[in-house]
């Protein structure tokens, strides 16, 4: 199938789809006759595993190293995968104890604004910010 066909079928953009061939996401077949990219149902296949996979946090480059033990999963154990899929989720986790830490921050100089009409100047939060410490 032909670009557009693909990225009518998948819902996405053709140009996401040309990005992720770039990234070596995607390796269509070339037509020597027109130079038109062919699109297989595997490829079809791949794009799917790359959403879902975008879907759940992998970066595109945790997905290229997925799509490479799927791709020779006889020679992968499920280890292999488990541990990528692990050091996401501990980043994931880690990300959102930094947000947790920003929103307690930015609750606590928040609350203690009046946010009237006294000059910036005064501002309990422009003070706060001034006098804070990059602790996050």
């Amino acid at each position: 199938m032909l670009i557009g066909q693909l990225s009518k079928q998948t819902d996405l953009p053709a140009e996401t789809l040309r990005f992720w061939e770039k990234q070596k996401l995607l390796s269509p077949l070339i037509n020597d006759h027109n130079g038109y990219r062919d699109y297989s149902e595997q490829d079809c296949e791949q794009v799917y595993f790359i959403q879902r996979a975008k879907a759940v946090g992998f970066s595109l480059s945790e997905i290229r190293d997925l799509l490479a033990l799927r791709v020779n999963a006889e020679n992968y154990s499920c280890f292999d995968v488990k541990a990528i899929a692990l050091k996401k989720l501990q980043t994931i986790e880690q990300k959102m104890a930094a947000l947790e830490k920003m929103q307690k921050a930015l609750k606590s100089i928040t609350d203690i604004c009046c946010g009237g009409q006294e000059p910036a100047t005064e501002c309990t939060i422009l003070n706060s910010l001034n006098k804070f410490k990059a602790t996050l």
